[in-house]
């Protein structure tokens, strides 16, 4: 696990199941993906796997005899089918209080998600957050998703670097920042089990925004604004 910085001044929030809640809606369009091509994966497995990128998820929950016969196919497919769905997704009610109270915190911020550019665009307007952040990314930004560190770095970049902190939801997230040594803030939201992400190395894990926003001064996330207090 990599040591939380001393100085953070730059937040990294993955979006979906960190801030929207959408694991789930996501775990159903890949179902759906599937089962038009006459597979079935089960859904409890698909589940555990978001949080990782298209390019890496068929291959992940279907074999490579899968992901290299229908794999573009199945990503298509899974677009297809969570279009479907984004009208049920939304945010979790702290999110943007949370993003606001970062900021005052004394950190910039910035938003990476691996999603095409429709649901980034989609998620924005649901958070109201192209104000708050200073940058975000979609899929168009890296060639490998997570656990890639890829877009992370991306998403790092495009503000100009800077000592980052990672918040997500997923063993993913911490993966994907583990291999650059940036420290993962995590947040129960995405249904990821708190043992699982102390193993995989998280920083913290919170169980909900709500109790990550009410606690933020406990959090290296408000440590900017503890330590200009002090």
């Amino acid at each position: 696990m990599p040591d939380a910085p001393a100085s953070p001044d730059l937040a990294v929030f993955d979006v979906d199941g960190t801030l929207v809640d959408s694991n789930y809606q996501h775990a159903i369009a890949w179902y759906r993906a599937f089962r038009r091509h006459g597979l079935t994966i089960p859904c409890w497995r698909i589940h555990r796997s978001i949080g990782m990128g298209g390019d890496n998820l068929v291959e992940h929950v279907a074999g490579k005899e899968v992901e290299s016969s229908i794999g573009d196919e199945l990503r298509s497919a899974s677009g297809e089918e969570y279009r479907k769905l984004m009208p049920e997704v939304a945010p979790f009610g702290p999110a943007r209080d949370l993003l606001k109270a970062v900021r005052e915190a004394g950190l910039r911020l910035v938003l990476a998600s691996s999603g095409k550019q429709y649901e980034v665009d989609h998620n924005l307007d649901l958070l109201d957050a192209r104000s708050l952040a200073e940058a975000w990314t979609s899929s168009d930004d890296a060639e490998s998703s997570k656990p890639a560190p890829d877009i992370l770095q991306v998403a790092i970049g495009k503000v100009g670097g800077g000592t980052p902190i990672m918040v997500g939801d997923s063993v993913w997230d911490v993966e994907a920042a583990n291999r650059i040594n940036v420290p993962t803030v995590c947040v129960r939201t995405g249904g990821f089990g708190a043992d699982e992400l102390r193993e995989a190395g998280a920083a913290e894990v919170w169980d909900s925004l709500e109790e990550l926003a009410t606690s933020l001064d406990k959090s290296i996330l408000g440590g900017a604004r503890a330590r200009s207090s002090a």
